[in-house]
C-alpha cells in the first residue's frame, strides 16, 4: 500500500486493515510451518504494509493531540 492511499483511509479503515493484515501474517506462518508456504516474499510485503498503517495511524494521532 502507498502511504498517500492509507492517508485517505479513516482511523477505523485503519485499524480493520491492520487486523486484516495480521490474520493473513499469522495465516501465512501456519503455511510456513506446514511447507505449503509459496511466496515468501508476501510475509515480507505484509509485515512492512502493517508496519506501514501503524506508523500512519499514530501520525493522525499526534497531529490530532496538536489540534
Amino acid at each position: 500500500m502507498k502511504p498517500s492511499e492509507i492517508r485517505a483511509m479513516s482511523a477505523a479503515e485503519i485499524n480493520a486493515k491492520v487486523n486484516e493484515l495480521r490474520n493473513e501474517a499469522m495465516n501465512l506462518r501456519f503455511q510456513d510451518v506446514s511447507g505449503q508456504l509459496t511466496d515468501y516474499s508476501r510475509v515480507r510485503e505484509v509485515r512492512r504494509d502493517i508496519a506501514r498503517l501503524l506508523t500512519i495511524l499514530r501520525e493522525m494521532e499526534l497531529k490530532e493531540g496538536k489540534a
